[in-house]
């Protein structure tokens, strides 16, 4: 799977993310960021059913954009 690119525009507010996908263990992560920022992590997490971004950074990123980037990579996978 190659990096990703793509353009979000939610609330008024556009959004540029880069996505690169890589294996951890036997799942598909991805190192995520939005609009120049740090790197996330994202991870299919089952319970909730979508990918979601975990570390201690999190709270940072707006629910609806951690919901859309989770929307956009699951159909990646």
């Amino acid at each position: 799977m190659q990096d990703q690119s793509f353009q979000l525009l939610l609330n008024g507010v556009p959004y540029v993310v880069k996505a690169s996908p890589y294996d951890f263990n036997t799942e598909t992560r991805f190192r995520v960021s939005f609009n120049g920022s740090e790197d996330f992590i994202f991870t299919y997490n089952a319970a909730v059913g979508r990918y979601v971004a975990i570390g201690d950074e999190t709270s940072t990123i707006p629910d609806d954009l951690e919901v859309a980037i989770a929307e956009r990579l699951y159909s990646f996978v």
